[in-house]
């Protein structure tokens, strides 16, 4: 798989919570560093995705906000 996104995340699917139209995937990148999507549900069958199994978080956006206290 190529894509033009930067950052891709490779990770395990944490949990997968559906819903009618999407789903919340949790996809752990790093021990206590979680990531979090909605999909559509569709998505998260045709992707197979599952606890425990292996997944990517790609990353594309034209602005990052960055904040402090």
């Amino acid at each position: 798989m190529k894509l033009s996104a930067r950052n891709q995340l490779k990770g395990t699917v944490k949990s997968v919570t559906p819903g009618a139209v999407n789903s919340e995937v949790v996809i752990e990148i790093a021990p206590g560093l979680e990531i979090t999507a909605q999909i559509t549900s569709a998505s998260v069958q045709r992707l197979g995705l599952r606890q425990g199994g292996v997944a990517y978080a790609v990353i594309k956006a034209d602005s990052v906000m960055v904040g402090t206290d």
